[in-house]
């Protein structure tokens, strides 16, 4: 694609002269490749460019002043919207062209992208490595949950086991006293038999 700017080399205008320089200056500035085609010595330039500027861009009386902008057949502009366009960074866009990597223009469209179409799928594997990260602190809360869990039941199992021996300690202990008991009465029984025995003894000795 090749830029076409059409001017006016022997033009008696300061204006239009000045006008030219600008938009030529910036094209070599930003390294744009552009032919230069010249109205004032050549009528077929003249004729093209009259014919191919859209009839809502010309001027009241109809003949367009250069400098006026093409991309191969397609127009691009006259000076005032070239002007606008280097304002707002947007000359590439203006000139039908892609902008160059790292430029303003290219910057400025990628903005432009991000906030139509949301964030880029770049900044999605953070949302997923937090989503993860949530996922996985659920799961650590959980195997959290269950060690406290089985810790509970280790506790409930041990307790359970105290209060059995408990149980049996005292169940031993009050067969114990049982027995004692019963010992300690047999020895009163026995010693009341005694005791008895004597008295019948003593008596038969006093008779």
């Amino acid at each position: 694609m090749v830029i076409k700017v059409f001017l006016a080399t022997s033009s008696g205008s300061t204006a239009i002269k000045k006008k030219q320089q600008d938009v030529v200056g910036f094209l070599e500035a930003l390294k744009v490749e552009y032919a230069e085609l010249d109205i004032a010595c050549n009528e077929q330039n003249r004729m093209w460019m009259r014919q191919n500027v859209p009839e809502e861009k010309k001027p009241s009386n109809g003949i367009p002043l250069p400098p006026q902008i093409f991309n191969e057949e397609s127009y691009c502009g006259d000076y005032d919207t070239f002007f606008d366009a280097k304002e707002d960074n947007t000359v590439y866009a203006f000139l039908g062209l892609p902008p160059p990597p790292g430029s303003k223009e290219a910057l400025q469209a990628e903005k432009e992208h991000i906030m139509q179409n949301g964030t880029h799928a770049e900044e999605n594997p953070d949302d997923s490595v937090k989503h993860n990260g949530d996922a996985q602190e659920g799961e650590e809360e959980g195997q959290a949950g269950d060690e406290e869990e089985g810790e509970g039941g280790r506790a409930d199992d041990e307790a359970t086991e105290l209060e059995t021996s408990r149980g049996e300690g005292e169940e031993e202990e009050a067969a114990a006293e049982e027995g004692t008991d019963e010992e300690a009465q047999e020895e009163d029984e026995e010693q009341e038999e005694e005791e008895d025995t004597e008295l019948q003894e003593g008596e038969e000795e006093a008779e």
